[in-house]
């Protein structure tokens, strides 16, 4: 078994629930879910022109490698609707693999750790509450280190279900 950590994305539809639905669904196909952040809220980073998302970092225990774990992700984005038309573009649900225990993986299709965790502010801000002291396998830094480097200045605030109904 091996720790995994993924970033769980929405900003289409009803997105708490989408991220409630995403979660269950990573626990009964992908791997028992060990921690979770808080959920939060922030403007869409890459294209802007587009509703804020909700985001969730959770680490999970799974038994697939990097490549499978990669190909039930895309199968399970795509049964919750989720529809790639461009990159950067407002989605159901989006998960990205951040860290894979630490493994270092650069593949045509698959790149861990995600390449653009030290430059994401909504990546970095509930990772670090997950996992502020782990030591990113490539920069040599903590995730903490990392998320006061960052230069993002896209704002990311704690989302209460109770403030809005999606």
């Amino acid at each position: 078994m091996s720790e995994c950590t993924l970033l769980l994305g929405s900003n289409a539809g009803e997105r708490y629930r989408n991220l409630a639905e995403a979660e269950a669904l990573v626990q009964k196909r992908l791997g028992k879910i060990l921690k979770q952040s808080a959920v939060y809220e922030t403007a869409a980073w890459g294209n802007p022109d587009q509703p804020d998302f909700l985001n969730r970092v959770v680490v999970i225990d799974t038994a697939l490698t990097p490549a499978r774990l990669m190909e039930r992700i895309l199968s399970l984005e795509e049964e919750m609707g989720r529809i790639r038309v461009k990159k950067w573009d407002q989605r159901v649900i989006d998960i990205d693999i951040l860290l894979y225990g630490r493994e270092l993986i650069e593949t045509g299709r698959l790149t861990i750790p995600h390449p653009l965790i030290p430059e994401r502010r909504f990546t970095l801000v509930p990772l670090a509450e997950v996992a502020g002291d782990f030591v990113h396998p490539r920069l040599g830094k903590t995730i903490s280190v990392l998320l006061r480097e960052c230069r993002d200045p896209l704002s990311v605030q704690v989302y209460s279900p109770r403030r809005g109904a999606s």
